[in-house]
């Protein structure tokens, strides 16, 4: 936040339930402290469609920053501006800015670049001109080669282009560990446009942290024992939305048991039922019965929430499965699975869960 000059964006990555989407808006009052200027929203995969989808998610964000200010309209919408005294002052809309996208030449990324530099000069004629473009779910935006639509590879060209140029534009963005292979897939350079913070579950002493400290704080009434807490620990897997999760239900839980005389205890059967529903199961329904044989087959491996290769997937296969995987059939489905979310692949050719405690769901449901 400190830059004048754009040198490095930021991606921020990790798996479901680490508390991306918290941190990225714990940055925006940061940021607006410091004079930034704040537009962000969720990329859908309808933000994907095209390139000119991108761009009117990118005016539409920017419209509610430049809203604020007046220029002086000399002709039609985005045809001409001036500082003279017959012009029409009006409000610097989403209508204005797409006017002036659709009226200049080229390429969908030139209009982007265009209109964001027109915006720029008279932002900056305001005294304020610098603006975080933070994005959460990322790892939605893909090219089409096949449709002959790269919206994300516009995005790289139109922010490395307008910063090169000094504009103070910041690109953020956060989503799941394939969004940054994504990029590099795309643009080789956004390797050097980005750094990467990749957010990672709580270490034991962590966890325990984050489960007694609230209750520390607020002064609550209710005490969890040492026991109970280790459950919580053990069945959250240190991922804060998890901890946060069986939490409520425990507090739910032992606030009605104290008030008829009992002793805390954690339903930990009756949790898993409730968050197997609340956050597994959906994700489970929408993939097929071969993708679901071949992630009953990894989460069976010795350590199924970590690292596993295709190999090692082929080999458990043989074991499992009267239908066992080939490497070009596993690649093939793991590929399919790393669009939906399910998976991701790191830089290093190894494979794992995109959904934390999956393996586990997966066991208890197999």
């Amino acid at each position: 936040m400190e830059q004048d000059e754009i040198l490095k964006n930021l991606v921020l990555t990790g798996l479901r339930g680490v508390g991306k989407t918290v941190l990225l808006e714990t940055f925006k009052p940061r940021a607006v402290e410091r004079g930034w200027f704040w537009a962000s929203a969720d990329l859908s995969e309808s933000a994907s469609i095209s390139e000119t989808a991108l761009a009117q998610r990118l005016l539409a964000d920017l419209s509610l920053i430049t809203s604020s200010i007046k220029v002086k309209q000399t002709g039609a919408p985005g045809v001409g501006f001036a500082a003279a005294s017959s012009a029409e002052e009006v409000p610097l809309s989403y209508g204005i800015l797409t006017s002036v996208f659709e009226q200049t030449p080229g390429l969908v990324s030139d209009k982007i670049k265009a209109t964001l530099e027109f915006a720029w000069e008279h932002l900056r004629a305001q005294g304020r001109q610098k603006i975080v473009f933070a994005y959460d779910e990322a790892q939605n935006l893909s090219d089409h080669a096949g449709k002959d639509q790269f919206p994300l590879s516009v995005l790289l060209d139109v922010f490395q282009s307008i910063q090169r140029k000094g504009i103070p534009f910041m690109l953020v963005l956060a989503g799941l560990p394939t969004l940054f292979p994504k990029l590099v897939d795309a643009r080789t350079y956004a390797e050097r446009m980005f750094r990467v913070m990749t957010l990672t579950k709580l270490s034991t002493d962590e966890s325990r942290e984050a489960i007694l400290r609230p209750i520390e704080v607020a002064g609550c009434p209710i005490n969890l024992s040492g026991d109970s807490v280790e459950v919580i620990i053990f069945e959250s897997g240190g991922y804060p939305y998890f901890i946060q999760f069986i939490c409520r239900e425990v507090f739910d839980v032992f606030i009605q048991q104290s008030e008829r005389g009992e002793r805390g205890t954690v339903p930990i059967e009756a949790i898993q039922q409730k968050l197997d529903a609340d956050f597994f199961a959906g994700r489970w329904a929408r993939i097929t019965d071969r993708q679901k044989e071949l992630l009953l087959v990894v989460a069976h491996l010795h350590e199924p929430d970590e690292e596993f290769t295709i190999q090692e997937l082929v080999e458990k296969s043989k074991e499992m499965l009267d239908k066992s995987f080939s490497s070009s059939h596993a690649n093939q489905m793991l590929a399919s699975l790393s669009e939906r979310g399910m998976i991701y692949k790191n830089r290093v050719g190894k494979y794992s869960f995109a959904v934390p405690l999956l393996g586990r769901f997966i066991r208890r449901i197999g």
